[in-house]
């Protein structure tokens, strides 16, 4: 058992009226202004933040400072979505092996068992697309044996509601789920660029208990336009800011009252076809310009020291062609509402190659500081990689008072 010493929770989703839905935490409302991710929690705190979500149980026990993660939230005054990670068929689990399908039950009943009584516990995340991030739904192996999982969760904690979290919200897939997945509390969607949407889908599709949107942030990798060498040209971060706003009111506000809450994506850094294409954060730690406006959508008020604003990024490069060796120029023009004095940081980087699905571990491309000949400032004098292939220029622009702004474009060295 994990031991607390405040008394655990108890928490139920409850109709109201018109056909809404409520969350009730010891019976007091509670709203999911969530982020998914474990790390800045602090910020996460003074933002106005409620909850986070994980994706697997053995991110509870990780410790910082000697603190699991549950204590930390605890201290905070956060609550935690428990992912318990729900095998996937594409990562080779069969769901008709019946010793396999006995372990991971198993493994989910421990589990519950092992966290349930902790007083950061909110709801538990069983299972996170595990119909697979571009299926149709259509293997009822999955929900049938889903519904399964959720008897056994619901034996062991019945204080807890259920949250299983699907890729997209296509009717055929939220009406398979419906089917053979009753015990299902809370419906969980990861959206991206069609968030904003996600209330009015769930509805067309018939589903009329609760649901979370429960990854949400810039236009994904996949829905974007691309290179005539195939890299994908990743949103301005001005524009995921805006992304961010947009999707989580206009869902709470299309939802009917239905939707308990949103999980911004990700609370921290990832390498995912970028370095900078999901995180809110950089890897050094700064927070990004998507962390103040979940800040503004959640509060209506903007953190006390905003993140500085790159309003262009120019080369005459930029989504084009050059040689081996040539010599280039950027150039940005960047605001800061504070006046902060800005760093500049300018790296070429390799093209990702290690492209994966379902935000499955990619690892990052090699960079060639030695294309980088004068980056200290707004403008950079460049050098094209010797080796012909697909790049990108970044600019990481920093305030020094941990805030941060970061854009890139694709080039081809040919």
């Amino acid at each position: 058992m994990v031991a607390s010493c405040a008394a655990s929770t108890v928490v139920k989703v409850a109709p109201a009226a018109n056909g809404a839905w409520q969350l009730l935490r010891d019976g007091e409302p509670y709203v999911v202004r969530g982020a998914g991710g474990d790390t800045h929690l602090d910020v996460l705190k003074k933002i106005g933040g409620t909850t986070i979500r994980t994706w697997g149980i053995d991110q509870l026990d990780r410790e910082v400072n000697g603190k699991s993660l549950l204590e930390r939230c605890q201290e905070l005054g956060l609550t935690v979505m428990a992912g318990i990670w729900i095998e996937h068929s594409r990562h080779g689990f069969d769901y008709s092996n019946p010793e396999l399908i006995t372990r991971q039950r198993d493994a989910v009943r421990a589990c519950v068992r092992r966290y349930k009584n902790h007083p950061a516990i909110l709801m538990w995340g069983l299972g996170n697309e595990m119909e697979g991030p571009n299926a149709d739904g259509s293997d009822t192996r999955v929900w049938r044996e889903l519904e399964q999982l959720a008897r056994i969760v619901k034996e062991e904690d019945p204080d807890h509601p259920i949250c299983t979290v699907i890729a997209g919200a296509a009717t055929p897939k939220v009406q398979a789920l419906m089917r053979d997945y009753p015990s299902l509390d809370i419906l969980g969607v990861n959206a991206y660029g069609a968030a904003a949407e996600v209330g009015k889908a769930v509805a067309e599709a018939g589903w009329i208990k609760p649901f979370i949107l429960a990854e949400f942030g810039p236009v994904g990798h996949w829905e974007v336009g691309q290179t005539p060498w195939g890299a994908p040209i990743e949103p301005l971060a001005r524009e995921k800011a805006a992304n961010y706003y947009t999707a989580h009111k206009s869902v709470l506000a299309d939802s009917q009252g239905r939707c308990l809450g949103t999980f911004a994506f990700v609370w921290g850094q990832k390498q995912e076809t970028t370095a900078t294409w999901y995180g809110m954060f950089l890897a050094t730690g700064e927070k990004l310009p998507a962390v103040d406006a979940v800040a503004y959508a959640w509060s209506g008020k903007w953190p006390s020291n905003r993140s500085p604003r790159i309003e262009r990024l120019e080369a005459s490069f930029a989504e084009g062609t050059v040689a081996p060796l040539e010599k280039l120029t950027a150039a940005a023009v960047v605001s800061d509402k504070e006046g902060d004095r800005l760093s500049y940081d300018w790296q070429v980087v390799a093209e990702s190659t290690d492209r994966k699905e379902g935000g499955d571990h990619e690892n990052a491309p090699p960079t060639f500081p030695e294309c980088v000949v004068k980056g200290d400032g707004p403008r950079a004098e460049l050098l094209a990689p010797s080796k012909p292939g697909p790049y990108r220029v970044f600019l990481y622009v920093r305030d020094g008072k941990g805030g941060a702004s970061a854009d890139n474009f694709p080039f081809l060295v040919k």
